[in-house]
């Protein structure tokens, strides 16, 4: 069937577009994370507020997705992907000329709708162009792309903030996304076994109607919303811890600290080929554990043990979305990038709702708070986890009595 194996050149020239593709988009979709203090500082909102700018754009994509993923179906993967990129691009820039506050977020709504092209499709191109027993390590590294993006977009804003200001840092930001989705138009091989459909809203929500009833794919969409939702919460505050007493770190010190994100690049690319290995269930309660205790590891006052914290919190992360997310583009039998948009509908929302929440924790009981809130999240995931092997269990029962 002429799939991508691992070990080709096309297997390599894929999973680095891909990872381009998710640099791009996950660098500009946190771009605003680190600014969320100086926001906060410059309006005289409160961080819940100043949150915002991260969860209109975030909130936007979750739905934005479905439409995307739908689309895809019917007009192909790469076109619509190549459009998400360069619209994300110049609009990056176009921030760096917001006059107001209100106007910003008005242009991360924008963004937010255009951010979508990516995520949505990306996995279900994997899915269908990805010869099965490689298909785990290329989600894995495509995963790695997005966790360099949200680390560069980040560490570019920390800097270009202290030495000039955040305006030059989208501008730089929204460039250099030029540059590289040039690459992107070139090396992305064309679909080989994507079959368009025309565009039917009838059958479009009567597929995704069939991944809803689906009750493993709900529990999966669920631990996309309650991973997310802790993710966020942990790295929108721990700026504010940082830059307060007694750290007083600078904005390029607190922006170096998503240099963490290198360990979500490997986890996610390792946890894809534990999971190929030893099965999706298992790995996938070892992430969850993992995350738990790294976020633990963050409540000593030591500076030394909270980034050991945050970076171990990180690991577990990358690796337990590349577990999830992969799943799910396994688990459906048809529609897959419906599937997938599903998954991140639920994810996106997770980091919306989840984050700005967990605002309200850091205000009223800081950062503790925000812990009890973080490890209350990660239960419910182990939970859902568990019901999905309960699932498993009965369906093969089932099977095998009938086969009996």
């Amino acid at each position: 069937m002429n799939y991508i194996q691992k070990g080709t050149k096309q297997f390599t020239l894929t999973n680095l577009a891909l990872f381009a593709a998710g640099f791009i988009t996950f660098a500009n979709l946190y771009v605003t994370q680190p600014l969320l203090p100086q926001f906060a500082h410059d309006y005289d909102v409160s961080p819940a507020v100043a949150s915002l700018s991260l969860s209109v754009a975030t909130c936007v994509l979750a739905f934005s997705l479905i439409l995307f993923g739908s689309l895809s179906e019917a007009w192909g993967r790469k076109k619509l992907m190549i459009v998400s990129i360069i619209a994300t691009s110049f609009l990056t820039i176009t921030l760096a000329f917001a006059p107001t506050f209100e106007i910003l977020l008005l242009l991360r709504i924008i963004q937010g709708f255009v951010f979508a092209g990516v995520p949505a499709i990306a996995m279900a191109y994997l899915g269908e162009e990805m010869e099965p027993a490689s298909l785990g390590v290329a989600m894995g590294l495509y995963i790695s792309g997005n966790a360099i993006g949200g680390l560069s977009g980040r560490v570019i804003m920390g800097m270009m903030t202290d030495f000039f200001n955040w305006q030059m840092g989208m501008i730089f930001l929204g460039l250099l996304s030029l540059i590289i989705c040039l690459y992107f138009i070139w090396a992305l091989p064309p679909s080989k076994h994507f079959k368009p459909r025309p565009l039917q809203l009838k059958a479009m929500t009567q597929s995704l109607w069939q991944h809803v009833k689906d009750p493993s794919l709900i529990c999966l969409f669920g631990i996309a919303f309650t991973l997310m939702g802790s993710f966020v919460t942990m790295f929108n505050y721990i700026g504010f811890k940082l830059l307060d007493a007694p750290y007083n770190l600078s904005a390029t010190v607190v922006g170096w600290i998503f240099i963490v994100y290198l360990v979500g690049s490997w986890s996610s690319a390792w946890f894809g080929s534990l999971s190929d290995r030893f099965g999706r269930q298992r790995v996938l309660y070892i992430g969850i554990f993992i995350m738990m205790s790294g976020g633990l590891l963050t409540l000593p006052e030591s500076l030394y043990v909270k980034i050991i914290g945050i970076t171990v919190f990180t690991f577990g992360f990358f690796g337990s979305h590349s577990i999830a997310s992969g799943w799910v583009s396994r688990r459906a039998i048809k529609d897959k990038a419906q599937a997938s948009s599903l998954y991140l509908f639920a994810y996106y929302l997770g980091s919306s709702f989840g984050g700005t929440l967990g605002g309200v924790f850091w205000v009223r009981y800081g950062w503790i708070g925000i812990i009890v809130y973080i490890t209350s999240a990660l239960t419910i995931t182990f939970t859902l986890a568990a019901v999905i092997h309960y699932i498993n269990q009965s369906q093969e029962t089932v099977q095998t009595r009938v086969q009996t």
